[in-house]
This record gives C-alpha cells, sequence and structure tokens, in this order.
C-alpha cells in the first residue's frame, strides 16, 4: 500500500483506497484477516486514528467488518461491491467525460466507438 502524505487526497482516504484495492485485487481474499490499525500505523507511520477512520469507511460500506477482539476481515462478496463501486465511478467520471467531450469535438457515436474499438485493439 501506497500512502502519500503529499497528495492532496486525504491519508484516511487513501488507506480506505488501498485496502480496496488490495480487496479487489485479491490480495485479501473472502473472510481474510487485513491488518490490524496498529499495524498498519506502525508500518506506515500514521496515527492509528487515521488508520481506523479509514478502515471504517470500509465497514460502512460493507468491504470489511470487525470480529470483536479478533479484527477486521473481508467481507463475502467484497469484490464484487469494489466492482459495482468502481462501475459506476467509471460511468460518472470517464464515460460522461467522453460523451461530454466528444460533443464539443463534434464527433458522432459512431467513430467514438470506432476509436474505442480501435483502442481496445492496441491493448
Amino acid at each position: 500500500m501506497n500512502i502519500d502524505p503529499g497528495k492532496d487526497v486525504p491519508l484516511f482516504i487513501q488507506i480506505a483506497e488501498g485496502i480496496e484495492e488490495d480487496v479487489f485485487t485479491g490480495v485479501y481474499g473472502e473472510e481474510d484477516r487485513v491488518p490490524s490499525t496498529n499495524e498498519l500505523s506502525a508500518l506506515l507511520g500514521i496515527n492509528p486514528h487515521t488508520v481506523l477512520k479509514g478502515m471504517n469507511i470500509l465497514v460502512d460500506e460493507g468491504i470489511i467488518y470487525k470480529r470483536r477482539g479478533m479484527g477486521m476481515y473481508v467481507q463475502t462478496g467484497a469484490a464484487d461491491k469494489v466492482r459495482a463501486k468502481r462501475r459506476s465511478a467509471f460511468d460518472e467520471r470517464f464515460v460522461a467525460a467522453l460523451v461530454a467531450e466528444a460533443k464539443k469535438l463534434g464527433l458522432t457515436k459512431e467513430q467514438v466507438v470506432a476509436m474505442i474499438e480501435k483502442g481496445y485493439g492496441h491493448a
């Protein structure tokens, strides 16, 4: 997990995004224990309350859950929740912006689709 104190993104958000990425990519599978607040705090050199604030975001989103006295664990179906969240964000962040820019440039839907298909051919 890479945390950058110089970024404009608050540390607790970076922590939540880092754990979320690890869940999404399979670093942590369903029902796996994630590092504790104190472990992450020591590893990253960050205040434990900041780490906890980031973890609580994921608890609220149903990505991880607390087992009393045992730590934090990945919720069943967490990767699917992250995928759905990212698809929604992808649509809002990239597709809407792409369509808006294409319209400004006077591109047709067919031209945009052709560009995307060309891009997929190079990936």
